[in-house]
């Protein structure tokens, strides 16, 4: 992946760029060879011969990628980067020979509308220009264009020490054309802008790399005008092949919030955890009964899912969806994430919190009433409601948050009465959500089926990590829900979820499970399995959703946010352990 921290670009190993939406993540695809063959929109550079490159990198501490080919004859270099977005969108390809003489081929085969469009192409003096309704791109290069079946192609060489730059810059059609940039002194720039941001990170440690490689890509997940984070670049990336749990996932969870914010605050950020903050604020304000479960990058309610039909999707794996049906879900823990999450904001930022507590006496307000109904779960369950553990525990994190808030920070509110209700929640998940025969909490009441988000019931304090009913859950999870060590979220064949089919291992519950082995003692296969989960990343540190345990591949959506989240806050929880034990000073987390 390379971004602008608007949007962001996916790059194969054989240097196509098979996905990018313009001029955001939640924009129309131009390029869409991802979801159906190079005709729907890609952008190949790469020896002539073609093939996987020998090996690339990001440079340290930055998004900028090196993908690099060995030939016959030669070696090469691609620099493939996006410059931070000014008042267009830029992407920036720079061939580079290394040794010897290889010969190159371009291929740019600009679809808009997610590859429904093709655009009047004309050449000009200094490349072409594509034009598509609201939508223009120019590509300036010196190497040689020519026009081939609705393709521009570019065949040249390239000798040892010379440098090739490619630059394609979208703009709304009306606007004519834009600036044209230096591609050197923006490569200049848009290193010095990564390395700044990445030498503010505070972690230290055995796994600082990973870590940050993980902040990196968060960052890169971040729509800069207002702060929303969104899930992921993509849409419809299968989680199981050939299936079609194909979900759009370029919005903004409400329940990425609070491990957002633990994220960045553990690693320094406090500017971007603002940020994130303030839009989560502006995102749900209204009526409390209105709030939903995603937004839009701008804080935009209406999502509505559709099908594309001419897409055949990610190896066949149809259909391809845009917008997102499970934004009118009734998702009760997601009252309780964005309260723990402005508590967490309370504790860490020392803002003024008279806007949040506003916010949040109106929230708790409505959660009174409604915490005891049936929901579709954190899942987001397309079958019947039902009364989820996990709901019922987040109702409980809400009203436990909102005493806290009165009782440690002196602020205005019922607490005698929020802490009845902790105590009414609480005593109803233990009648209903423990089976005290099999020593375990259950997925949903009634129901003898299990679920991965269990597992953070020590993590929000329901539980110390050490009760014998948290151990008794770590263990019928472990039992019923790995695969080869890695953890299903839950199993769908018996959960009545209302989709057909499976999916893989989710690798967020497997960071989930790091956790929750460190808290119960277990530190020794903590450690094993988050070496193992690391292992899961692709070449260049990234990670999906999903991971097929049959196929040995990445599924889902990516880069998955989620993902990255738990990995940098399991990380810091092995250091941390690991520094309270060796009496070393604690790592530069803050509270």
């Amino acid at each position: 992946m390379v971004g602008d921290l608007h949007t962001a670009a996916l790059i194969s190993t054989d240097g196509s760029i098979d996905w990018l939406c313009l001029p955001r993540f939640d924009s129309p695809a131009c390029f869409n060879a991802l979801l159906d063959t190079p005709r729907a929109g890609r952008w190949l550079l790469a020896p002539e011969d073609g093939g996987e490159c020998t090996r690339r990198h990001y440079r340290k501490g930055t998004l900028i990628l090196e993908t690099e080919w060995e030939t016959p004859t030669g070696k090469v270099k691609v620099i493939d980067f996006m410059p931070p977005r000014d008042a267009v969108a830029d992407i920036v390809r720079i061939v580079v020979g290394v040794r010897g003489t290889v010969r190159m081929r371009g291929e740019l085969v600009l679809r808009f509308d997610y590859g429904h469009i093709v655009p009047w192409v004309r050449h000009d003096d200094q490349g072409i220009h594509a034009i598509a309704g609201p939508d223009a791109a120019y590509l300036v290069t010196e190497a040689p264009l020519r026009g081939e079946r609705l393709r521009t192609i570019s065949d040249f060489t390239v000798k040892a020490g010379e440098r090739v730059p490619f630059v394609l810059t979208w703009t709304p059609s009306h606007l004519g054309r834009p600036r044209t940039v230096d591609p050197e002194r923006v490569l200049a720039s848009t290193d010095e802008f990564w390395e700044q941001w990445s030498a503010k990170c505070t972690v230290t440690g055995r796994y600082r790399s990973a870590v940050q490689r993980s902040l990196i890509t968060l960052k890169a997940l971040t729509f800069a005008p207002t702060g929303g984070i969104v899930a992921a670049v993509t849409t419809s990336l299968p989680e199981e092949l050939g299936g079609e749990r194909n979900w759009d996932y370029r919005f903004c969870w409400l329940r990425d919030a609070t491990l957002t914010l633990q994220a960045l605050l553990a690693a320094g950020y406090t500017e971007e955890a603002a940020s994130w903050r303030d839009w989560l604020l502006r995102a749900v304000a209204g009526d409390p009964k209105d709030l939903q479960i995603m937004y839009g990058l701008h804080g935009e309610r209406r999502l509505p899912e559709v099908e594309l039909p001419w897409l055949r999707g990610y190896e066949n794996s149809a259909p391809v969806r845009t917008g997102n049906g499970a934004a009118g879900q009734l998702q009760l823990d997601v009252w309780g994430e964005v309260l723990d999450c402005l508590s967490l904001t309370r504790n860490s930022l020392l803002t003024s919190t008279d806007e949040s507590w506003d916010v949040q006496l109106a929230l708790m307000e409505h959660l009174e009433a409604a915490w005891d109904r049936p929901d579709n779960g954190l899942w987001e369950m397309r079958g019947p409601r039902r009364h989820f553990t996990h709901s019922k525990v987040m109702a409980w994190v809400a009203a436990d948050r909102m005493v806290k808030g009165v009782r440690d920070f002196g602020l205005a509110g019922p607490a005698d009465r929020w802490e009845e209700l902790r105590d009414t929640i609480r005593a109803d998940i233990m009648a209903k959500g423990f089976d005290a025969e099999r020593n375990t909490f259950v997925q949903s009441y009634g129901r003898p089926e299990l679920d991965a988000s269990l597992l953070l019931i020590p993590r929000v304090g329901f539980l110390a990590p050490e009760d014998p009913r948290v151990i008794g859950t770590i263990d019928a999870v472990q039992r019923e829900l790995t695969h080869d060590g890695f953890l299903r979220r839950y199993k769908p064949a018996e959960c009545d979820d209302g989709l057909p089919g499976g999916e893989g291992v989710f690798i967020a519950c497997s960071f989930w499970l790091v956790e929750a082995l460190l808290g119960a003692g277990r530190r020794n296969e903590a450690r094993e399995l988050f070496e193992r989960l690391l292992a899961l990343r692709n070449d260049v540190g990234l990670l999906s959703e999903e991971w097929s345990i049959e196929a040995g591949r990445q599924l889902g959506n990516t880069p998955q946010a989620f993902s990255h989240f738990a990995l940098v806050m399991s990380a810091l929880e092995l250091h941390e352990d690991g520094a309270r034990r060796s009496d070393a000073p604690a790592p530069g987390r803050r509270p």
